[in-house]
């Protein structure tokens, strides 16, 4: 069920690129032809549609269309989840502040008193600290949004799985509320979208909520003290913010949020829904297309969203996960394996390592913004007198084909020695 999932969901969002790159991208074109586009040169003059690039394509058309089936993606997934948020709230609400710090020592929790006093701290510190935009309506409405998510995240997670905590969904919806209240109330500009996007990041509340929950519940598996993980989680949340705000400011040093080095699509369809309900500058025609095409593939019974974020994305991203899917499916379902025992530590194998390699790559790219804010320069382009690039890419294609082996090597595993 694993590799089928897996393959599935990486072929969905390729077919979201697929339609994207190879036939919106060639329709524009085809429909544009000599007509002038939006997009100008560096003279200031509108350049027809056949003579845009891809890139340029994409960045100016596809990208809106992309938007509209992600925001009617998360809605769709959030109307269908809305009767089990619904169940989930009720029950979670019926269980609020019982066995805090009585019974046996594995169902003590935080009191409920100092989680009241420390969320209501919280608000007030975003209220008052001039560094985050949000005015006392917007830290209720956070207090408020995080409150409901929160708690139906939690028990969605905790029964269901990760896979099913609509975070996009509330996020979403959240970003569209908060931003019509704020226009209703006269906060409008810059500082009305600015407020708008701190408020959106209550869709944070949901993922830690629902990260808690698996914690928990694996904590209760293993006999631990609900009290303890619970201070540790607040202690982890605390830590991880003042280290994420760092490599914020690092990677937006470096190459800066939005550029072609970090293009931060989910940052910029937050931009994209926050702008368009309160200045009503998105091209509404584009994003009705992608909400269109995101109720179709609704209607088809396809996972809308994975569908909807190939489409938003660029195709380079979800082409190699793609791969990826396919091989995990080649591999465990072609390879032949002595038992069932040996087919999971083969897999298990192979997730820790692209696990590794995952987190290896972000820690790269920390590394690489380090050089980058300091000014070192690793150009070698000069001491070849050839194409360089030509011996980049066989560079690349070998060391591509070695890290494949080397996973090969590793999800093997060593061979038993005979006793």
């Amino acid at each position: 069920v694993g590799y089928i999932c897996g393959i599935k969901i990486s072929s969905y969002m390729f077919a979201g690129g697929v339609l994207s790159y190879l036939v919106l991208i060639p329709a524009i074109v085809y429909f544009g032809g000599e007509s002038l586009s939006v997009v100008m040169d560096s003279a200031g003059n509108a350049i027809a549609f056949n003579a845009l690039s891809p890139g340029a394509i994409w960045s100016n058309y596809i990208r809106y269309i992309g938007a509209g089936a992600v925001a009617a993606g998360g809605i769709l997934s959030l109307v269908k989840s809305l009767p089990v948020m619904i169940k989930t709230f009720v029950k979670a609400m019926k269980g609020f502040g019982k066995n805090a710090e009585s019974g046996s020592r594995t169902e003590v929790n935080i009191s409920t008193k100092t989680v009241v006093i420390g969320v209501i701290a919280v608000a007030v510190v975003m209220w008052l600290l001039p560094e985050i935009p949000i005015s006392l309506s917007g830290a209720l409405i956070v207090v408020v949004f995080g409150f409901f998510f929160a708690s139906v995240s939690s028990r969605m997670v905790g029964l269901v799985g990760s896979s099913n905590n609509p975070v996009s969904g509330m996020a979403i919806a959240t970003l569209i509320a908060t931003t019509i209240i704020f226009k209703a109330m006269g906060v409008t500009g810059v500082e009305g979208m600015v407020a708008a996007i701190s408020v959106g990041t209550v869709c944070i509340i949901a993922a830690i909520a629902g990260d808690a929950s698996q914690d928990l519940k694996t904590g209760y598996i293993v006999g631990a003290t609900p009290k303890k993980q619970q201070i540790g989680e607040i202690l982890g949340a605390v830590v991880a913010a003042f280290a994420i705000g760092g490599v914020m400011y690092l990677l937006h040093a470096a190459w800066g949020f939005g550029s072609e080095a970090i293009p931060a699509p989910q940052a910029s369809l937050m931009k994209m829904v926050v702008e368009g309900v309160m200045g009503g500058t998105l091209p509404w025609t584009l994003v009705l297309i992608g909400v269109f095409a995101a109720v179709i593939v609704e209607i088809l019974g396809i996972p809308v969203m994975a569908f909807a974020v190939g489409l938003y994305l660029p195709i380079y991203l979800s082409t190699p996960i793609f791969i990826g899917g396919v091989i995990r499916w080649f591999l465990e379902n072609k390879k032949k394996f002595a038992d069932d025992a040996s087919r999971k530590d083969f897999i298990d194998r192979g997730v820790l390592y692209t696990s590794g390699m995952i987190a290896g790559e972000g820690l790269v790219g920390i590394l690489l913004a380090v050089f980058a804010v300091v000014g070192l320069n690793f150009d070698f382009s000069g001491i070849y007198g050839g194409s360089f690039e030509t011996v980049g890419a066989i560079v690349g294609v070998i060391a591509f084909a070695a890290l494949l082996g080397s996973m090969m090597y590793f999800c093997k595993g060593k061979k038993k020695q005979n006793a």
